[in-house]
Parts: C-alpha cells; sequence; structure tokens
C-alpha cells in the first residue's frame, strides 16, 4: 500500500472529519506508516485495531465497511428470513464502543434487519448467548478484549453464538475485499427498515440461571470464605457480581475499578495475564483477609485469579495452572456424582499445556486440540450436535485465561469461570488446602509443568517483515536441538505437515495456520504464533520435569537457550 498516497486521500476526503484530520496532521512519518501501510484485518479474534484515523486503525468507516459485508453475507444466506430473525449486538466499556454499537444497528435496519441490542454495556459471552436466546442468525461484539486503552474492536458471531471460524467468514471477508474504497460504503437499502429492539432484563435473567447451574456443589458452607472481585472497568461487573450474590459469596468489590471507564483509570493493566491487574484487589484482599482474588478481563470472556498461601501472601496463578486445577475439580467431582456423560470429551487449543489433558485423561475424557480462538471450540461443540451423535462437551479452555463450563454460550465465559473457580478454591480450602498445595499435589501425580507464553512486539510494515522472516527461517532451517535437548519432532501448521528427522511423517487436520511446535526428547516444547490481531510474536514455552528439583529454572533456560537459536 502507498502510504503517502492513502494518507494524501484521507485528507482530502469530504467525510473525514476536521478533527480527525487535525489528528492527521500531526503524525509523525512512523505513526503515519503504522496508520496506512494495510488495511486493518480480522484475525483469531475478529477486527481489532488503535483508535483513530487510517486504513489500518478502529474507526466509523471500518465499522461501516464489516458491518454492510456482515449484512451481505447474512442476507446471501438467509434472505428474508435473516432480516426477521434479526442480528444481536453488545459492547464493552472502551471509547466508540456505544456509538460504534449504534452505528451499526442503523447500518443493519437500512439493509431491512431487525438488531437486538442491550440498554448498556454486556459482556461477550452474554452476547454469545442472547444470539442463542433471540434465535438471531448472527451477532456483533464491539470490543478489544483485554488491549490497552487505545484499542477496540469487532467480532462476528454465527447463529449458534459462535465467533465466525475461517471457512465460515470467508464470504464476509470477499465483501471486505470488493470494497476497496473504506471512505464511500454504499449501504444497500431495503424496501422495508428494521427495526432495533432493546433486550429487556428477561435475557439478563436467563443468563444468570443458567450461570448459577453450572455450580457443582452449591450447598458447600460459605461461612468465614471471602472473595475480592474486580471487572477491570469492564463489561462483567453486573452479571458476575449478581451471580457471585445470588450464590450466596461474601464478594467484596474493587470500587475504583468498578467504573466503567474507557481509560481504565484505575489499573495498570485490563489484562488478566498481566500481575499489574491484580495490585488493586490484592490489596484490598489484605485488609479484609480474603481467601480468594478473581478478576474478568473488560469484555468478560477471559478471568484470573490469586490465593492467599500458607505463607500469608497471595500468588497469581497462570491460565493454564488455572485451567489444570478446574479441569480436575469439575471432572472428578462429575464422575463422583454419576455426572459424566458416556463419551465425554475436553476441547483445549494446541498452544494449551499437556497437564490438562493428562488429567482428563485419568477421569476416561478424551481430548482434542484445535488452532487457538475459542471459535474453534464453539464450532466443534456445534459439529456434534448436528451430527447427532458422538462425544459429549464436558470442557473447554485455553491457556489464555479463557474457559467453558457448559455449552449454553458458545465463547469462553469469565462469569461461569470466575464462579467454578471460586467454588474450587472453597472446597479446597474446606478440605485444609490451599490452591498451590492442591496444583502440587497434581504435578506430583502427573508430572511438573511450567508453561507460559512471552511475546516480542514487531510494530509497523518493518516488523511485519521481520515476523515473516523469523517463521519463514525456521522453516527453512529447523532447529535441531534447543539448550542441548533433541527436537524430536516439528509441527508446522502452515505447512499442516509433522516432521520427524526431516521427513514428513503425518497430517494435521486443522486449518492452514502460521504457527510451528517444536517437540524436545524430555516432553518439553516450544511454538511460535504470530498474533492474528496485534504486531507481535508469541512463544509458548512449557518445560516439563519429573520433580520440583528439576523444573527448578527449567522454563528460563529453555527461552534463553532457544532466543539465542533464532538470534532475538
Amino acid at each position: 500500500m502507498e502510504i503517502e498516497k492513502e494518507y494524501q486521500r484521507w485528507l482530502a476526503s469530504s467525510v473525514v472529519s476536521e478533527s480527525d484530520k487535525e489528528i492527521l496532521r500531526n503524525m509523525s512519518e512512523q505513526e503515519k506508516a503504522d496508520a496506512f501501510y494495510k488495511d486493518i484485518e480480522f484475525g483469531t479474534g475478529g477486527m481489532r485495531g488503535v483508535l483513530g484515523p487510517g486504513t489500518n486503525r478502529m474507526n466509523e468507516f471500518a465499522v461501516k465497511k464489516a458491518t454492510v459485508s456482515f449484512g451481505k453475507m447474512l442476507l446471501d444466506q438467509y434472505g428474508e428470513e435473516g432480516k426477521k430473525r434479526g442480528i444481536c449486538i453488545s459492547h464493552d466499556n472502551r471509547h466508540f464502543s456505544r456509538e460504534f454499537t449504534l452505528q451499526s444497528a442503523k447500518i443493519l435496519n437500512k439493509m431491512g434487519f431487525k438488531v437486538y441490542i442491550f440498554d448498556s454495556l454486556r459482556p461477550t459471552p452474554e452476547l454469545s448467548y442472547a444470539v442463542r436466546y433471540e434465535k438471531a442468525v448472527g451477532g456483533i461484539m464491539i470490543t478489544a478484549s483485554h488491549n490497552p486503552k487505545v484499542y477496540n474492536g469487532y467480532k462476528v458471531y454465527d447463529d449458534t453464538g459462535c465467533q465466525l471460524v475461517p471457512d465460515a467468514i470467508a464470504p464476509m471477508l470477499d465483501y471486505i475485499a470488493k470494497i476497496p474504497d473504506e471512505l464511500a460504503v454504499e449501504i444497500p437499502e431495503a424496501e422495508k427498515e428494521g427495526e432495533t429492539i432493546v433486550m429487556g432484563k428477561e435475557v439478563d435473567d436467563s443468563y444468570i440461571e443458567l450461570v448459577k447451574g453450572c455450580q457443582i456443589h452449591p450447598e458447600l458452607p460459605k461461612e468465614n470464605f471471602k472473595v475480592v472481585y474486580t471487572p477491570q472497568h469492564g463489561a462483567s461487573l453486573e452479571m458476575s457480581y449478581r451471580a457471585f450474590k445470588e450464590a450466596g459469596y461474601d464478594i467484596h468489590l474493587v470500587e475504583s475499578q468498578c467504573v466503567h471507564d474507557p481509560d481504565f483509570s484505575a489499573t495498570p493493566t485490563p489484562n488478566p495475564e498481566n500481575p499489574g491487574a491484580y495490585d488493586a484487589a490484592i490489596e484490598l484482599a489484605k485488609k479484609i483477609g480474603a481467601d480468594l482474588v478473581v478478576t474478568t478481563d473488560p469484555d468478560g470472556d477471559r478471568c484470573g485469579l490469586a490465593y492467599l498461601g500458607k505463607d500469608g501472601t497471595y500468588h497469581l496463578l497462570t491460565g493454564n495452572q488455572s485451567g489444570a486445577m478446574l479441569i480436575d475439580y469439575v471432572l472428578g467431582e462429575r464422575k463422583k456424582l454419576g455426572l459424566l456423560s458416556k463419551d465425554p470429551v475436553m476441547y483445549d487449543t494446541i498452544v494449551t499445556s499437556t497437564l490438562g489433558k493428562e488429567i482428563a485423561a485419568s477421569y476416561g475424557v478424551k481430548t482434542e486440540s484445535f488452532l487457538t480462538g475459542f471459535k474453534f471450540i464453539g464450532e466443534r461443540i456445534h459439529h456434534y450436535e448436528k451430527l447427532g451423535h458422538g462425544p459429549h462437551f464436558e470442557f473447554g479452555y485455553e491457556e489464555s485465561y479463557g474457559c467453558l463450563i457448559k455449552d449454553f454460550a458458545r465463547d469462553k465465559d469469565g462469569t461461569q469461570a470466575i464462579l467454578l473457580y471460586t467454588e474450587m478454591a472453597l472446597f479446597n480450602k474446606l478440605q485444609g488446602l490451599t490452591l498451590g498445595e492442591k496444583f502440587e499435589k497434581l504435578q506430583e501425580k502427573y508430572g511438573f509443568h511450567d508453561a507460559k507464553n512471552v511475546s516480542f512486539d514487531f510494530p509497523g510494515p518493518e516488523g511485519a517483515a521481520k515476523m515473516k522472516a523469523l517463521t519463514g527461517g525456521l522453516r527453512e532451517n529447523p532447529l535441531g536441538e534447543v539448550g542441548g535437548v533433541k527436537v524430536v519432532q516439528v509441527e508446522d501448521y502452515l505447512k499442516r505437515e509433522i516432521y520427524r528427522d526431516g521427513k514428513v511423517i503425518g497430517k494435521i487436520d486443522l486449518p492452514e495456520s502460521d504457527v510451528i511446535k517444536l517437540i524436545l526428547e524430555d516432553g518439553s516444547s516450544i511454538e511460535i504464533r504470530p498474533s492474528g490481531t496485534e504486531p507481535k510474536i508469541k512463544f509458548y514455552v512449557e518445560a516439563v520435569a519429573k520433580s520440583r528439583k528439576q523444573i527448578e529454572g527449567k522454563f528460563d533456560r529453555l527461552l534463553d537457550a532457544f532466543k539465542v537459536a533464532v538470534k532475538l
């Protein structure tokens, strides 16, 4: 893309506001390049980008282009029936989220669609549920998830409440590609304009009842068990707080982070993956002597937790650690109560720790793994539903702090998750165990796993080229060892092939994706995955050992050796 040409086109356009033109005039050369070197794209989590003017920015023109394209695709698929069944839209607390919601609704109304919106923000999993509740043909969620405040985004859902997978979204992307000028998008107007309906409290009530139904032991005594919760200024406050209260928990809110503030003023980061997200909550927990700290991200699909250890301090858990423990609790208690299905299956992703599937296998539950993105899990649930036979969904999760306990929603659900994590912590406390002690017991039984991911930023057009060079280099010159440990298998998800000793030994039955996985002789692994929504590469490293002594420091040694090998 010719950066200067595109930049001048925006400056000369009569539809670009004067305020946006002022932003354009004040851009540095680097900012200009980043804003115009490409069109904003749909990735693993939909369309997500920095707010502002530009072809590679999240703005009203990007929203219009996406909404018209989504509407056209649904008209092709459903025709008049699609207009009558309608589309559900929700949003988080970010800058322009409500405006983009109302803009999308107005566009779809002009195209003849009935549109369902909420009276204010709602979490992503409730949008997924609302599509199913209203029997709509699709859904839109305006959110940038856990990204910094300068971002916003746009996610699209099918009639099952699942984010669109690559094959399903392809017709929409074709329509987007046919719109060369995002500043001149035409709305195909229907003869009869659709209406916008504000969904009532019955959707909230129905969703909350189903969330409470995820509990396994609602009868557990909750006296002397305190929980601190923060929504990170986001959309989960009302629903999650209500679920906790109606379930009978002694819940304490981080009041400063309960304001729906688009600037996230009271939190260093709204991302549960980052330790700073827990600072204020842990401070409150210390004051009141809370047993557990839980948090959801701004759009409410991810969650994180910190537990009070026997040493009197609070300890954070990664998504892999908390997920593995929840798998053990949910499957173990369901098995005791005779609630496991006859042919149970758990779903995870290719970058998730192997500990979870080892635990699942011990309960007779098989695991299917998918590419990163919970939409693949949601699609698989629907696949077996439509088929009418096959394994029954028991649990779904990914390392990025997201899980699904019951499938009335088809996206990861932070409200379900924090309620069950809290029940799990209470269950273990009543047995005299902290979550840290419980995790240690699991590792003593299944092996020690230290699995985390680290990200390296590659901003701008130069960054994109560097990311391609890094992954391309690993394909052309595969590593034979990392830190003195032999690489015994390479899984290339772009070529969809599995290699041993340089020879193809199998095929990968998953969609094409620019991911490379190295499996080492000792069971450890490294995965390299360029982000689908941000200019960064993520490295997923899992160190595996048989004892506590062997695992100490192994993750850092493995990561350092890999960085040297790829010259980072």
